[in-house]
């Protein structure tokens, strides 16, 4: 079954801040906002759960820390031991001090990478993806704001003229 929205617009990232507030106000569910550019304190305004993705890189980071000592531990310690500059390869832990810029470096590496990857994924952005904004002018000066319809739509359409909307499209979904 197809839900019933309303797309309103506005020209001002501050307008649009105090039109989610009252529209979270008058308990109404906004389904998403589309905006040219990040607005800061929008999901907060929204009522969005933080996100987790500082956990993930973190975990990533332990798992490229971890891919990085194993493989120097084989490579050079017991697959093909080396002598360099008169320091033979005893032990992992005799040569840890020259392998800290490898360890850096494999942790940022994993943690960068498959951070990335991660957000495409949850976002589900992939190549050839068609593009979701319901309007070209969100991606140039306006604010769109989709509220879903429960209810009286004439006092919904009216809330929202009253918070500084310039246009105002009711669609089916």
């Amino acid at each position: 079954m197809a839900s019933k929205v309303i797309h309103a617009y506005y020209n001002d990232d501050d307008v649009l801040m105090q039109a989610v507030k009252k529209v979270k106000a008058a308990r109404h569910h906004i389904e998403e906002v589309y905006c040219p550019f990040p607005v800061h304190g929008l999901d907060k305004a929204m009522g969005l759960a933080p996100t987790r993705i500082a956990i993930t890189s973190f975990m990533y980071g332990c798992l490229g820390l971890t891919v990085a000592i194993v493989m120097m531990n084989f490579i050079m310690i017991q697959d093909w031991p080396q002598d360099i500059g008169g320091k033979p390869s005893f032990s992992y832990l005799e040569n840890m001090p020259a392998f800290v810029p490898i360890m850096f470096e494999m942790t940022v590496f994993f943690a960068a990478h498959l951070m990335v990857i991660t957000f495409y994924l949850r976002s589900r952005l992939w190549p050839f993806k068609e593009a979701e904004n319901p309007d070209v002018r969100s991606t140039d000066d306006h604010f769109i704001m989709e509220v879903e319809v429960h209810g009286n739509e004439s006092d919904l359409t009216a809330l929202l003229m009253e918070t500084g909307a310039v246009e105002i499209n009711s669609l089916e979904k």
